[in-house]
């Protein structure tokens, strides 16, 4: 059952059964034959604190009994009790007077048992089902909402709990997740507590018997089948559609798309990720991850995902917005090649950054039936890019990728001896030339000028035969910038 669900179903006016019933296929409405539920409170304790406003009565294995005056208890594995720190043989049955008992601070209806066992002391609350589902439903729905779906979530808990009673433990159920929260008196509510009473004893049945009644918040428009999962079928639990969920404000959450490090980190790819596919369940979730590295392919479990990734479900839409990086340089005026993907995403485009971050639109993306792109750009310097698109929610943002841009230089044939000659664009005033000459598999400095006005140079330098090319340093938002090679003949 989705419980945002529920809610909705309950604000159109739907019954608790109707709600049920459509989340729990098949099922009917039955009677719990169970009155009181053991539920574990504490364990591993080496000391415990047990108040009461009220007088209440400690009863040990022998049967022996002693009245325990109101005010705090502490109770260590030695147990040993007022009023004259005699031992007592455990376990101890602790049963309330004319108010409640608390355990560190919190109160519970119905008695306590503590026993101990190797140095530590474990209580176990003795409480009726209905009273405990009373500490159960405000934690698991606001108690604000319609009093239909708090209906449909009372015997939900009921059935739940009666259907995952702990086996081979001496307790029935946990007060965690492991079972279902139960917070005791402190947290009922009225409204909560009248859907446990007006529904008292029912319970979701199939074919006679009790159905494990999960539920959970929120379905994102349709629910999952155990299959998709469990791996098991149950004929209750099947995929459901659940359009009352849009109250939900998780309802709609993806695509979900994480940078391509992170998945590598997260999920433990044994080299660099590339591309990302899911292949999905019936009901829409996913149930694999295929992982394209420069190794190969890597298939990772939908359920590893999820926890990897700290996703909220694996409902999850896989997209992917990849950039790639261009080899070396672009040289101005040249245009370059950015391909990549942008697979499952509306309306993507190539946006540069600016200093401040912000971001200017530089080309819409034609994608192949793939996702696939390749669009040619001519930057007028070094800029960073990106892909943007748009979420089911918000915009969505790739990698930033940075392209360089060196500027165009050439170096002229020499007009008269000892003298080489060149151009730098665009004109960089001031940018410093570097003249160099080839020796073997290394480049000698000859000499250095800097560039004109109009972005020109000329320096003298020591011309014997040889290979020669000019360098610019990097300046003015542009990389480093070499000529084409010139040849110098004696």
């Amino acid at each position: 059952m989705s419980q945002y669900g529920a809610f909705g179903q309950a604000k159109e006016g739907r019954t608790y059964d109707e709600i049920l019933a459509h989340y729990y296929s098949g099922t009917q409405l039955g009677r719990a034959g169970k009155k009181e539920v053991r539920v574990l409170l504490a364990e591993g304790r080496r000391a415990i604190t047990i108040v009461s406003a009220a007088p209440f009565r400690i009863t040990d294995a022998t049967g022996a009994t002693v009245v325990v005056p109101a005010g705090p208890l502490v109770l260590t594995p030695e147990l040993l009790l007022p009023p004259s720190a005699t031992p007592a043989k455990g376990p101890l049955q602790i049963r309330p007077g004319k108010a409640p008992l608390a355990l560190e601070g919190r109160a519970y209806r119905g008695r306590f048992e503590v026993v101990a066992q190797k140095g530590f002391l474990r209580v176990v609350n003795y409480v009726g089902l209905e009273a405990y589902l009373q500490g159960v439903v405000p934690g698991e729905m606001p108690s604000s909402w319609p009093l239909e779906a708090l209906k449909a979530q009372a015997v939900a808990a009921r059935s739940y709990a009666l259907k995952n009673l702990v086996k081979g433990k001496p307790f029935d159920l946990y007060s965690d997740v492991r079972s279902q929260v139960y917070a005791g008196l402190a947290a009922e509510q009225p409204a909560p507590s009248e859907a446990v009473r007006t529904t008292s004893g029912q319970v979701v049945t199939y074919e006679g018997e009790i159905a494990s009644t999960l539920y959970f918040s929120t379905s994102g428009g349709k629910t999952a089948s155990a299959v998709d999962v469990f791996g098991v079928a149950i004929p209750y639990l099947v995929s459901r559609p659940d359009p009352w969920d849009k109250a939900s404000p998780y309802h709609r959450w993806g695509p979900v798309l994480i940078g391509a490090r992170t998945v590598q980190s997260k999920l433990s790819a044994s080299s660099r990720v590339l591309d990302a596919s899911g292949v999905v369940t019936p009901s829409g979730r996913l149930r694999s991850l295929t992982l394209e590295t420069v190794n190969g392919p890597t298939v990772v479990p939908a359920s590893l995902v999820r926890t990897g990734l700290g996703l909220r479900s694996t409902w999850i839409t896989v997209g992917v917005l990849r950039l790639d990086r261009p080899r070396g340089a672009v040289e101005f005026g040249s245009g370059v090649q950015l391909s990549g993907i942008a697979r499952k995403v509306t309306a993507p485009q190539l946006v540069s950054l600016g200093d401040d971050g912000d971001s200017a639109p530089v080309a819409s993306l034609e994608r192949g039936a793939d996702g696939s792109f390749s669009r040619l750009i001519k930057p007028a310097k070094t800029a960073r890019y990106r892909i943007e698109a748009a979420g089911a929610a918000s915009k969505v943002t790739g990698q930033v990728v940075l392209v360089r841009v060196a500027p165009r230089v050439r170096l002229a044939r020499p007009s008269e001896p000892g003298v080489l000659s060149g151009t730098v664009r665009p004109r960089l005033p001031g940018a410093l030339v570097h003249i160099e000459r080839q020796q073997g598999s290394a480049w000698v400095h000859v000499g250095e000028t800097a560039t004109d006005d109009a972005g020109a140079f000329r320096v003298t330098v020591d011309l014997v035969p040889g290979v020669y090319r000019a360098r610019v340093s990097a300046t003015g938002g542009f990389a480093e910038g070499f000529s084409p090679l010139l040849t110098v003949n004696g």
